[in-house]
């Protein structure tokens, strides 16, 4: 019976011995496996580092680039212009672009209400020009534009408005082709219908 007994007991060992040498196996195997995680993790962070890095840099790009032509078209219409800004916002893990004016310290958020005399006119067409000048490749540069300027009322600014599509035509090689009913705005090539 004892050596039953002995048998029973070196079967018990044999078996514990071999989930011993198996969990062993099983923790290094994870350990490496930990390991190559982090590794992977360490390289991912990294990587969303320089895309981050590089995205803020092409932000600050765009913003000069669209900033420039929109404050520029804004600058010569008016006397006492808005100063056109674009701020990127981190927002459920997307970039969103705020477009903004500001003046005299103070910041507008929504133009459209916010603004009159027809800035916000004169910034939609400055904003599609914009697209059109940093369009990647380049097409043909050419706008269709129906009654752009609708709000920009006074004549003194319709007359900056005339004197901005001439320079922005010879400046950037651009054709304006435009429905309006301002005799201010009828330059160049006119056809009534």
């Amino acid at each position: 019976m004892e050596r039953l007994d002995l048998i029973a007991t070196r079967k018990q060992i044999n078996s514990t011995l071999s989930n011993f040498y198996l969990t062993k196996k099983q923790i290094q195997e994870e350990k490496e496996s930990l390991s190559k995680t982090t590794s992977y993790l360490n390289n991912a962070i990294e990587a969303q580092k320089i895309i981050q890095s590089i995205a803020q840099e092409i932000q600050q790009k765009a913003h000069r680039q669209i900033a420039g032509v929109v404050s520029r078209c804004l600058q010569t219409v008016f006397d006492n212009p808005y100063e056109f800004r674009i701020s990127f916002e981190q927002k459920r893990g997307k970039t969103e672009a705020v477009l903004t004016f500001q003046r005299d310290g103070l910041t507008i958020t929504d133009p459209r209400n916010g603004c009159g005399g027809g800035a916000v006119d004169v910034a939609s067409f400055a904003l599609q020009l914009a697209c059109l000048i940093l369009k990647k490749p380049a097409g043909r540069k050419v706008m269709f534009l129906d009654e752009p300027f609708k709000g920009v009322h006074s004549v003194r600014y319709r007359n900056n408005v005339r004197k901005l599509l001439e320079g922005l035509s010879k400046d950037f090689n651009i054709q304006f082709i435009m429905v309006t009913q301002v005799p201010e705005l009828k330059i160049g090539k006119v056809i009534e219908l």
